[in-house]
């Protein structure tokens, strides 16, 4: 599941020019809230898998005496990799998995990002879109 020295660019068609951070209509917490806030506050301590699970076991409110257990239940089955996220697909955030597979969010306007776009050793895939072309 997890990608190593890769940035996912933001999707072909993100309308964010600028990275955006995401914003809740309501009072509940968004999908790409959480990751959001994991990736922003943790920059290259989570791997993919971790983001994952983390994610369903805030959205879903499992306590954390029992994280080991559904983590394991939850990775045995398929889950998407952040390439359909819309941090990459709505909000302008490239994400970059470095050598040991850990994330960090990489605004599409900076320099580092178009420094990861050029660098020989960084693998660059799209985002999946969000509309089909």
């Amino acid at each position: 599941m997890n990608y190593y020295d890769t940035l996912i660019e933001v999707a072909d068609d993100c309308p964010a020019k600028e990275a955006q951070v995401p914003q809740a209509s309501d009072a509940k917490k968004t999908k790409a809230m959480v990751e959001y806030e994991l990736l922003a506050k943790h920059p290259y301590k989570y791997t993919e898998e971790d983001i994952a699970f983390e994610v369903y076991a805030v959205l879903h409110d499992i306590p954390k005496a029992i994280w080991p257990t559904e983590r394991t239940k939850f990775l045995s089955k398929g889950h998407p990799h952040l390439r359909v996220s819309a941090l990459a697909k709505r909000y302008g955030w490239g994400i970059h998995n470095n050598a040991e597979g850990k994330l960090a969010l990489v605004a599409v306007e900076s320099p580092e990002y178009k420094q990861l776009l050029n660098d020989p050793r960084t693998t660059n895939i799209r985002a999946f879109r969000s509309k089909r072309g």
